[in-house]
């Protein structure tokens, strides 16, 4: 294995997912990676910065993985690794990085394994030169200098090349893997955000009226966001705005106290406060 390839550690990365699959796309199959990926970061301090889908397309999934690639990011891709005619992220993965494709060493033992496993539970004798078992080696055709993450479900696995880490579109097979990555790559090197957030529902004013003093807010404090989610058919609130602010939870408390005493100084009536969220990062 080429170690230039593994997994770099840094004190702060970026996360981002990529869910690749037509059946996402037509709504054949709805998405559950995306809120998971959250949650599993989120027990460990630390969140998604961004998402992308694609379909079946190789140009397009080659695209996606160069930029994967060159970003820094530390990438999710879920889904195409198979070995049928529609799966295509091994091949684009190895092409995005200028690299063969090869049967994983690693890999071809497990793959075994698990041919001879189904065999055995549907009685027939095991043949490693069947057709079969020769197309299901293909699973572990991997990147040149890839290498490979364990599978607890059905041991056929999947791989990472640098920070990119590639596991199937299975959920159950997915998030342990997603898991595994997590805790054997990036445990203790990643540095959990500190996050905090507050928002209060506000009514009878439109976003226009409120962006001055979002704009106003961001200025005084530095690395702070302000967010609006208007709703106009909220079944307890009816029409609003939920106005908030996320940051660093020092900067949160002044900024969310700074917008009520703001708020308090417009036309507008208040609701309750619905987030508070914090998390210190320890």
């Amino acid at each position: 294995m080429s170690t230039d390839l593994a997994p770099a550690s840094q004190a702060v990365k970026n996360f981002g997912l990529i869910l690749i699959g037509d059946e996402l796309l037509s709504g054949r199959r709805a998405d559950k990676h995306f809120p998971k990926v959250i949650e599993l970061l989120a027990e460990r301090g630390l969140q998604l910065s961004w998402m992308h889908c694609v379909g079946d397309e190789p140009q397009r999934i080659i695209e996606e993985l160069q930029w994967a690639f060159e970003s820094g990011d530390i990438v999710f891709s879920c889904g195409g690794i198979g070995a049928t005619p529609d799966d295509h992220t091994r091949q684009c993965a190895a092409q995005a990085l200028g690299v063969p494709l090869h049967l994983h060493p690693d890999a071809k033992p497990l793959i075994l394994e698990r041919a001879r496993e189904m065999a055995q539970e549907r009685g027939y004798a095991f043949d490693e030169s069947a057709p079969d078992t020769l197309q299901r080696l293909n699973m572990g055709v991997f990147p040149e200098g890839a290498s490979i993450i364990p599978n607890p479900y059905n041991k056929i696995p999947g791989f990472n090349v640098h920070d990119v880490h590639f596991m199937p579109g299975f959920p159950v097979m997915a998030w342990p893997m997603i898991e595994w990555v997590l805790d054997h790559y990036y445990a203790g090197q990643l540095q959990p955000i500190a996050h905090a957030e507050r928002s209060i529902i506000v009514y009878g004013m439109g976003e226009a009226t409120l962006t001055p003093l979002m704009v106003h807010l961001e200025k005084v404090f530095p690395g702070i966001k302000i967010f609006s989610l208007p709703s106009v058919n909220h079944p307890v609130h009816g029409a609003h705005i939920e106005l908030g602010v996320k940051g660093a939870p020092e900067l949160v408390n002044q900024a969310f106290m700074t917008m009520l005493s703001e708020l308090k100084a417009l036309p507008v009536r208040l609701g309750p406060e619905l987030v508070q969220k914090h998390n210190t990062g320890a």
